[in-house]
């Protein structure tokens, strides 16, 4: 079955899908939910819990949800290898047929449920709620399906005459851990459930700020026939959960994406334990970005205005792929200026159910304060001018403004840092230093997730795409350096952004199986002796 992306429903006033998803909001806006432990497709309910609410109504409880524990931990590993058996042996067509029923249950009945609890626990508009939650986990689950298709039926191996000669995509040994974020309801869908069609099982640790559309994409699954236990749904404090899970030698692979720090604390604590493992585990993360944007004087100025507000402030700067610095030559500056404000004055900041809202609240208090005190050290400094937004507000919700710096220093906090919210710095370059400048755009920060170019001179953008070949794991030119589509371009970076395998793709899926190679002689020898050994 080939797959094709979901086609993006506008929500325009009016509309059917408009009128549904609002009710679905309003629903699950005036509730409040109990959502437990899934272990072996058992709900279980624990002493510790947490809180799901609205970042733009920070007063409003969506759900109170159940944390594991060491005991639901190791409940949920043994279950996990348990079905680990049964699951590794199931043919390839039943576990894709699974996954192809859970994308046609999202694309119908779920999408409401999926796109609402996205807006309310994520603070996201329609718009970012629709491409990300639908469309994005709707494409991950066919396009996967594919693909684990087209790796099972790859047979490439020579056999000679005399020999038979196949390759078997045999799951990892164990259980992969997936520890998914925030701020992609897809992802989080996908990183548990990427290795799972590769015959894997997996212990899903979703982001704690996120539980609300984590726990309905579980239920998702189980309604789509996937088996108990092959996925143990665990909530709970990340060192609870994390270290007993990161310690057990039936560890098999690590699927993640988050922040940077927390990554490379994965990666020292299974490097610490690497004599217990029963397997070397698979460690596949995408982490943090600094992603930038290099213009050039030969850009249309309608075009890099419309790049810069979309790439920095859609979903209030809190994805991995946002722009986050921007070099501009200082001959087209005061035209770019100019309209860029203007547009920019016409976004509003509000709550997802009022659909004129382009930006909502920032996930919690936690991102709220880390942002502010960026927008605070520039204000503060002598080498910054805030020209627009620099306000913000937790009254009620996480507000905080769309907020453009400018700089004289390219090695500015700023311009070096993750933020993830909704802050650009832009530094002014010289026209005539392209190349220094490009040079610049590759050693300033340590990430390489996501960048772009923005020009019409053929001669320049080749020269940025060459010259920062390694500077960005997904390079746009002439659009923003977000928005990537699943079978388009395959996403992921390198450095201090990650491994760089490419979800989205067979890159990825492959991560997830151990080939065995199966030679089969039909002409056995019965004698040891070869002809070099005869007399002459």
């Amino acid at each position: 079955m080939k797959a094709i992306n979901e086609p993006v429903l506008e929500y325009a006033p009016n509309s059917n899908e408009r009128i549904n998803v609002q009710k679905e909001y309003d629903r699950m806006a005036s509730t409040t939910i109990e959502i437990p432990l899934i272990i072996d497709g058992k709900e279980i309910f624990t002493e510790e819990t947490g809180k799901c609410i609205q970042p733009h109504n920070h007063r409003k409880v969506l759900a109170k949800y159940h944390k594991a524990q060491e005991k639901e931990v190791n409940l949920a590993i043994s279950s996990n290898l348990k079905r680990w058996v049964a699951w590794s042996q199931t043919s390839i067509e039943e576990r894709c047929k699974i996954f192809r029923n859970a994308a046609d249950l999202l694309a119908g009945p779920w999408r409401d449920r999926i796109n609402a609890a996205t807006m309310l626990n994520q603070s996201k508009n329609i718009y970012q709620a629709e491409i990300d939650a639908a469309c994005e986990l709707i494409d991950f689950f066919n396009f996967n399906a594919e693909f684990a298709e087209n790796i099972n039926s790859r047979q490439d191996l020579i056999s000679p005459e005399g020999v038979k000669n196949h390759l078997e995509y045999r799951p990892l040994e164990g259980f992969v851990f997936a520890i998914t974020p925030f701020n992609f309801t897809s992802i989080a869908g996908n990183l548990p459930s990427a290795p799972v069609i590769m015959g894997n099982v997996a212990l899903w640790k979703p982001a704690s700020s996120s539980v609300l559309s984590g726990y309905y994409i579980m239920k998702l699954l189980q309604e789509a026939g996937l088996p108990d236990g092959v996925i143990n749904f665990i909530p709970g404090d990340g060192a609870i959960v994390g270290d007993s899970v990161l310690k057990d030698k039936n560890l098999g692979g690590v699927h993640f994406t988050g922040s940077t720090k927390t990554f490379q604390h994965i990666w020292k604590t299974i490097g610490a334990n690497i004599e217990n493992y029963k397997s070397y585990p698979r460690i596949v993360g995408e982490t943090g970005g600094k992603d930038f944007c290099i213009a050039h004087n030969s850009s249309n100025i309608k075009e890099l205005s419309t790049a810069m507000i979309r790439g920095a402030f859609e979903y209030q700067g809190q994805k991995c792929s946002a722009m986050s610095r921007a070099y501009i030559p200082m001959d087209i500056w005061p035209e770019l200026k100019n309209v860029y404000l203007s547009e920019l004055s016409t976004v509003k900041v509000g709550p997802p159910d009022d659909f004129s809202n382009f930006m909502n609240a920032v996930i919690d208090e936690k991102a709220y304060s880390s942002i502010t005190k960026y927008i605070e050290f520039a204000k503060n400094s002598n080498e910054a001018e805030i020209i627009s937004g620099g306000n913000y507000n937790k009254e009620i919700g996480y507000f905080i403004e769309p907020t453009t710096i400018i700089t004289t220093n390219h090695d500015f906090k700023t311009m070096k840092e993750e933020i993830f919210g909704p802050v650009l710095t832009i530094y002014l370059y010289e026209p005539n230093k392209w190349e220094e400048t490009l040079r610049i755009v590759d050693e300033t920060s340590p990430y390489a997730l996501t960048g772009c170019v923005m020009g019409k001179d053929k001669e320049a953008i080749a020269k940025a795409k060459d010259s920062l070949r390694f500077s960005a794991g997904n390079f746009y030119i002439n659009d923003k350096p977000t928005g990537a589509v699943v079978g388009q371009q395959p996403f992921g970076g390198a450095r201090a952004s990650g491994t760089n395998d490419k979800a989205g793709s067979e890159l990825n899926l492959l991560r997830w199986v151990s080939v065995r190679t199966i030679k089969e002689t039909l002409k056995t020898p019965k004698d040891y002796r070869y002809p070099f050994l005869g007399e002459v």
